[in-house]
């Protein structure tokens, strides 16, 4: 986990260019996960840390013309990569640090968060800061396009006790974050969290 937004900016902006083509086959893992999310017709939801923006498509797809799409990254070159790739069609790019986001209290419905928990340097702030955007009853989804286990050993490490990720960890790190988890899931092929904001 990182407690430096210039380390995530660097990390990111290294790998920025490439980043899809390293991973060309996550798209449909993408669409399934937003399809978990139950979103409909006009909804308004924020893809934080958006990256390359490659949930942008499916969340367009679910919320139609007459919905919202945002995506947030704290990384210029990501999200460059994703107006490169045409994905700003989709959903407009902003520019932000998740931990502050530049939106209204309780104005979207979702927010999709793909590979992001890793990433935050003060989870617990930042979830209930996720979590003052939305409106009570809204969703989350925290997601990876694959498990835990296989995260890890492409990374060459092992899964430990204090993963944040692990259900024993991640429940009550939403619960105290103005969440409440409704679904786990992880296999070697996804990673995800759903979670509906308490009212």
């Amino acid at each position: 986990m990182s407690d430096d937004r210039t380390h995530v900016q660097e990390f990111f902006t290294a790998r920025a260019a490439d980043w899809d083509s390293r991973f060309p086959d996550d798209d449909p893992a993408y669409a399934a996960a937003v399809g978990e999310l139950g979103l409909r017709e006009g909804g308004r939801v924020l893809d934080a840390g958006c990256g390359t923006g490659r949930a942008l498509p499916p969340l367009r797809a679910a919320v139609g013309a007459s919905g919202v799409v945002l995506g947030a990254d704290l990384t210029p070159a990501m999200l460059q990569a994703a107006a490169r790739a045409g994905r700003d069609r989709d959903g407009w790019l902003l520019l932000a640090d998740v931990a502050a986001l530049p939106l209204r209290s309780e104005s979207l419905d979702a927010v999709f968060a793909a590979g992001l928990i890793a990433h935050l340097p003060d989870p617990a702030r930042n979830l209930r800061e996720l979590a003052r955007v939305v409106r009570p009853g809204g969703s989350l989804a925290l997601f990876h396009p694959i498990g835990r286990a296989a995260l890890a050993a492409r990374q060459g490490r092992r899964i430990t006790p204090d993963d944040l990720r692990a259900e024993p960890n991640l429940r009550p790190l939403l619960a105290g974050s103005g969440w409440t988890m409704t679904s786990y899931v992880d296999q070697d092929d996804r990673f995800l969290a759903l979670a509906v904001r308490a009212g």
